[in-house]
Formats: C-alpha cells, structure tokens, sequence
C-alpha cells in the first residue's frame, strides 16, 4: 500500500500512523508542508492519504501562516476522494476532509487536551471497521475545533467534551478528531510546542498537565488504531479494480 503523510508542523507527527506504515511494509511519502516540501501534484501514486493534525485552521490564511495552503490541501484531499483513494483526517486534517465535502469546521464546546475515553455510537458499534473498539475507549486529544458533517456522515465516536470524535463520511473517507497515534515521543513534542495551553489546565475541565501526559499509557489505542488501519487496508485490497 502506498500512503502519503500531509503533515503541518514537526510536533504534530504521524506517530503510530507512521508506524503502522513501515510496519506493514507501506511504500510511505510525504508533504511536510513546514518544511515547505509541496502537496502532491497528483493522487494517482497514493493509494490512502492521511492529513495529520496543527495548531491552524481550515480559515487560517496563507498571510497568516504562508506553509499552510487551506485551498490546496482541500483541493487535494477532494481529488483523493473523488478518485476512490482511502482518506484519514487527524484533527485538523479530519476538518479539512470535511470542509473539502463541503461541511464547515465548527469550535469544539469544549478545549481537549490528555487522554479522556470516547464512547462509540451504535453505528460505530456496529461499523466493521470500528467493532473492536467496544464501548468506550481511552484516547489521545488535543484540540479546540471539530469536523463538519455532510449529510451522508456518520458520527462513529464521540466523548463528554466533544460530540464528533470519529466521522465516517463514506465506507474509505473517515475523519479522527481524537489523536490515537500519540506516543511519548509525539507527546513530548507537543507538551514543548504547548505550554500556554499546560500552565492554565486547571482551569479546564479536560486538559490534563504535562505530568499527566508524560504518565499515559498509550499502547492500547495504537494497537486499536492499528486494527482499525489493518482493516481498512484489507478492505481497499480486496475492492475490485477498474
């Protein structure tokens, strides 16, 4: 399988994502945008794209931030979509995917910094490429917004603090508001990147302090991320082919 990373800032790193990839033995490239490498040109050479996470948003312009281009990626990821390529959105990413379908971003009631637990929906109980996740499951956030939903989305996932955790918006498009590829080291990354947000934890109801992040455990959501990651390939396999 051949994946490509979109990737907006050195500390939101693919993590587990990327891990899963070599693992598997993927054929992995990237655009990290930061490092001003460009968004690719076409989708044919990419069989899943993953647009990973940042500190912007889908309205952030380029004066704002010149290494985020909002209308290219969206372009991009429309492109993706509409040539039946597999489509992973984190966090910022999975607003993208939705903004690109034509749903707006909208602000999270509530600011999400840890590992707080998700509670599946029925449809995400019942979802074959989500079953294994049961119930409710510990995972990773950082964030303030959340995804758009079009009118054939799915919520999948949701917790206390933010009704659109996991989307579906279609059987190979999905958008991940929750970050289950944290490790420590992505963590640590972050936890340098976020100190405004850390220092004021107590004033939130779901941030956790840099301690309590450094003390997670985050192994059993990457072996979920990764079931969920080995299924959507063996399904993209096992589509027939034009």
């Amino acid at each position: 399988m051949r994946v490509h990373f979109i990737v907006h800032e050195h500390f939101e790193a693919p993590g587990a994502y990327e891990t899963w990839a070599r693992q598997r033995g993927c054929e992995v490239s990237y655009s990290r945008v930061y490092a001003a490498e460009p968004l690719p040109v076409s989708v044919e050479a990419m069989d899943l794209l993953i647009i990973m996470g940042g500190p912007q948003d889908p309205d952030t312009t380029l004066a704002q931030c010149p290494h985020f281009d909002a209308r290219g990626e969206k372009a991009v990821i429309a492109s993706a979509i509409n040539a039946g390529k597999a489509v992973i959105g984190v966090c910022l990413g999975s607003q993208l995917i939705g903004e690109a379908l034509g749903a707006a971003y909208a602000h999270s009631p509530e600011k999400e910094i840890g590992k707080f637990p998700i509670t599946l929906t029925e449809t995400g109980r019942n979802h074959p490429l989500f079953a294994h996740l049961g119930e409710t499951l510990d995972v990773g956030h950082w964030h303030n917004d959340m995804p758009g939903l079009t009118s054939e989305a799915q919520i999948i996932a949701f917790s206390e603090g933010c009704p659109r955790q996991i989307v579906a918006y279609s059987d190979r498009v999905f958008g991940f508001q929750c970050h289950m590829e944290l490790t420590h080291d992505v963590v640590e990354l972050l936890i340098a990147h976020s100190q405004n947000d850390l220092c004021r934890a107590a004033q939130y109801r779901f941030v956790d302090t840099a301690e309590t992040l450094r003390g997670h455990d985050y192994c059993e959501m990457n072996d979920a991320l990764f079931v969920f990651l080995d299924k959507l390939a063996a399904q993209r396999v096992a589509e027939p082919r034009a």
